[in-house]
């Protein structure tokens, strides 16, 4: 359902329409056309809500600077706001939360609404709690993360985790349907308080129609390389594969690393790389979804990490699938809990978060990658992609999850 028209969308917002559609009224920090895992995962739900002749209104912010003259497709109406973002551009950190959370509530609080949906922090979950309570509407929290973790894993202090872990359980218990996007993550949900009955694992998925094995790949003189995409923080440690290929880098002098992305250990890295292999290590910044493809699909496999006993062992990093989805093989270096996938599915190779398990990863991968054995299975990777991690799918899971909250308060579904 199209509300180009502005007559359409004039009629809708007065309430003429009311008895014919239900209202979504969505609130995220983050959204297309930043490219990031929460705004493709929520591009996927509202696209499956708007098949459904589902109204809705996305309540975001400006994107970060590079991404505004970029076309964002979307049947709906997208409302931004200035907010505070840290030197590389994200909104990560409590003073940026707050920037999108403060005038938040006044954003929503006139906004014509069936049910809310909030994506974390969990302040956000807490403004749009609110916003559900004075209007006496449902809201659907979207559990992508568990914060509470992260400041743990980060070493923040207690008093911050206490509260912290305050808001967070009260946004999941108050919260008409939980969506989490692994059995894991429900699990933590409902150890947050949460009613088991109202927490669904809808899955954690990769836009399969972007990340896969067909389209173009990069020239370049020198194309031996290993690709990290994303977020590179303390979550993720991944100096542990800078320091892994240092062990084996003499032995490929034609091999390199490209880093895609940001965070907060970026700085810390680049200065590694200077020490142990200068000239061999390649950082960007974020590119499109439809660039970080192409990249992938070049490596000989993409790096992803992930750090051991911080409370994140049970994370599934995207970055992970979208390599898979383009039938390139993973090199994880993390927990079990991911590995086993790796393993059980012939993903990649999956190791300790090691810099000597690293390096016999990359030998390994490297002996497949030029004896065509990689490349053999390029397909049957991105048709298991396709069967457990496609995000059009989890769209729709998490779709039917929101359009039963709004049935609940009246709303007709077309």
């Amino acid at each position: 359902m199209k509300h180009s028209d502005s007559d359409d969308w004039d009629g809708y917002r007065e309430g003429r329409f009311v008895d014919d559609v239900p209202r979504v009224v969505l609130a995220s920090r983050v959204y297309l056309p930043e490219p990031n895992a929460a705004s493709f995962r929520l591009a996927a739900l509202v696209d499956s809500l708007s098949e459904q002749q589902v109204a809705v209104d996305v309540v975001t912010s400006i994107p970060s600077r590079r991404f505004r003259e970029s076309p964002v497709a979307s049947d709906a109406r997208i409302s931004r706001w200035p907010v505070l973002r840290d030197r590389q551009g994200n909104v990560r950190g409590y003073v940026q939360y707050a920037s999108f959370d403060a005038p938040l509530f006044f954003r929503l609080i006139w906004r014509r609404a069936d049910v809310f949906i909030s994506e974390p922090p969990p302040t956000t979950g807490l403004v749009v709690a609110a916003v559900s309570l004075l209007r006496r509407k449902p809201y659907v929290y979207y559990a992508a993360d568990i914060m509470t973790s992260g400041a743990e894993a980060v070493g923040a202090p207690a008093a911050v985790v206490r509260v912290l872990r305050w808001i967070e359980s009260t946004v999941v218990r108050r919260a008409h349907s939980v969506l989490a996007v692994s059995p894991e993550v429900a699990n933590r949900v409902v150890a947050l308080g949460a009613d088991p009955d109202r927490v669904r694992n809808v899955g954690h998925g990769i836009d399969t129609s972007v990340f896969s094995p067909f389209g173009s790949e990069p020239q370049s003189a020198a194309p031996l390389y290993f690709v990290y995409t994303g977020t590179m923080s303390e979550v993720h440690t991944p100096q542990v594969l800078i320091r892994g290929f240092a062990q084996i880098s003499e032995e490929f002098p034609e091999l390199t690393l490209r880093f895609y992305g940001q965070g907060v250990l970026r700085e810390e890295m680049e200065r590694l790389a200077d020490q142990l292999v200068a000239g061999r290590v390649e950082f960007h910044g974020l590119i499109p979804a439809t660039q970080t493809a192409r990249i992938i699909r070049g490596a000989v496999a993409a790096m992803v990490s992930l750090t051991p006993g911080i409370g994140y062992d049970f994370a599934h990093p995207t970055k992970a699938y979208a390599a898979v989805s383009c039938g390139v093989p993973v090199l994880f270096a993390g927990p079990d809990d991911f590995g086993r996938i790796v393993d059980a599915h012939d993903l990649g190779v999956a190791g300790p978060h090691d810099a000597d398990a690293v390096a016999t990863a990359m030998r390994r991968l490297l002996k497949e990658h030029f004896e065509g054995v990689s490349a053999g299975k390029r397909s049957a990777r991105a048709q298991w992609a396709e069967r457990n991690v496609s995000l059009r799918d989890v769209g729709a899971r998490a779709a039917r999850e929101v359009i039963q909250a709004a049935q609940r308060t009246g709303g007709s579904i077309v």
